[in-house]
């Protein structure tokens, strides 16, 4: 089995997040790609606010919901606490052993994977799927890595810039997946999103 994992914070899911994950699936012939929603972001955390995980999930699971190899997954947050990509990368190690691993990061992160938890163990249990990101550099070189690099349509979307948009009252449609925007209006997430 070939298993990729996106982990993120997810708030909101958007389609950069979709189309990534769906070109790393293609590219490198995927069972599965898993958006793994954190429970805890310990990058963020204090940070700002941070939507509840059962409402990030919700609003994954319902961008994800139709889309053939894509999966919403609650493995963080059943584990609770801080999320440590490392932990989930040996949870799924546990669960499906003999997988091949990929982790997918943008290439904008790459050049802070070193300060990430346990990140010498973290080398050892994926492979990195390295997607393109704007204002990011090209090719992707990280030493001691295995690194597949997959070029994807650039989409210049973030969930900070998403956030932004809903407290100055502007849409969202069209940059959040239609499933999980019906969540955001229903459940009233992110001041009345519009």
């Amino acid at each position: 089995m070939k298993l990729g994992v996106l982990g993120g914070t997810f708030d909101p899911v958007h389609v950069g997040h979709l189309v990534a994950a769906v070109n790393v699936r293609h590219a490198l012939e995927l069972d599965r790609v898993l958006l793994v929603v954190a429970n805890v972001p310990w990058q963020k955390a204090g940070a700002r606010v941070i939507t509840p995980a059962p409402d990030r999930l919700a609003m994954v699971r319902a961008a994800v919901d139709d889309v053939d190899g894509l999966e919403a997954s609650d493995l963080e947050i059943v584990r609770g606490g801080e999320s440590y990509t490392v932990d989930t990368l040996r949870e799924l190690r546990a669960l499906h052993p003999g997988a091949d691993l990929y982790l997918v990061v943008g290439a904008d992160i790459v050049g802070e994977l070193d300060t990430w938890e346990r990140s010498d163990e973290l080398r050892e249990l994926a492979t990195l799927a390295v997607v393109n990101r704007p204002g990011a550099a090209g090719v992707a070189k990280v030493s001691g890595w295995r690194v597949a690099n997959i070029s994807i349509p650039m989409i210049d979307v973030s969930s900070t810039e998403l956030r932004a948009r809903v407290a100055d009252g502007r849409p969202l449609d069209f940059l959040v997946p239609a499933g999980a925007l019906r969540l955001i209006r229903q459940r009233g997430l992110y001041a009345g999103a519009r």
